[in-house]
């Protein structure tokens, strides 16, 4: 089990564009186990690769059904849309109401190096948009309802 440290708003990492990942190696695997086992020690549902100071699109989920890894993820469709509280590991203390998608529809290589896609609703849904946005420099507060 490796931990890494969390990044907090604040630190210019988080404002950042990620880089795509071009080949998936050792490290990168390594990276996604690490992430894993940060996100589930801090009990958060997912994790991007900049919270942790690494400018890759590489992000995990977990929303109680098992662990998704997301390498150069995007999202390729959206329909309806929600309302409901967000908070961030890299935003402790403080959430906010954020509108989402309802559904959305997310395309992304695993470790293998395989492309798949991926279907969420929901609270799936809500993880996939924020992660992604983690990978675009966007928190969550810039996108609170006010």
């Amino acid at each position: 089990m490796a931990l890494r440290e969390v990044v907090q708003i604040g630190e210019p990492v988080l404002r950042k564009k990620s880089k795509k990942v071009e080949k998936v190696d050792e490290k990168i695997i390594q990276l996604l186990e690490d992430m894993a086992d940060t996100m589930y020690h801090f009990d958060g549902v997912g994790l991007a690769a900049p919270q942790v100071g690494i400018l890759k699109r590489i992000a995990v989920i977990d929303i109680g059904d098992g662990i998704i890894e997301l390498i150069n993820p995007e999202i390729i469709q959206t329909s309806g849309e929600q309302i409901d509280d967000e908070g961030c590991l890299s935003v402790v203390g403080e959430a906010g109401e954020v509108k989402r998608p309802y559904k959305v529809k997310v395309r992304a290589f695993n470790r293998k190096g395989q492309l798949f896609e991926i279907e969420g609703e929901e609270l799936l849904a809500r993880a996939f948009c924020h992660e992604i946005d983690h990978l675009d420099g966007v928190l969550f507060v810039d996108k609170i309802q006010k």
